[in-house]
């Protein structure tokens, strides 16, 4: 059974830099979840660690859009 799931760009691209040849989408993110959840680790981070996680993983969100950005001009 399939189903349709909407991302937002800058998941799909990220998805996309790290999809393997050969490796469907589902294939790609089997692999980089690993089974594994944030909510596994619920207990072992307080608020703090957790808002400067999340302020980390922003900020390298947007480093790598306006990388993929730059070189996607490149080559315009």
């Amino acid at each position: 059974m399939s189903h349709q799931v909407r991302l937002n760009d800058n998941l799909y691209e990220r998805i996309k830099a790290n999809k393997q040849e050969g490796e469907s989408f589902s294939d790609t993110i089997e692999r980089l979840i690993n089974d594994r959840s944030l909510r596994d680790l619920q207990d072992v981070f307080d608020d703090e660690q957790v808002d400067e996680m999340r302020d980390a993983i922003e900020t390298a969100d947007e480093e790598d859009v306006a990388e993929v950005r730059e070189i996607g001009e490149r080559f315009e």
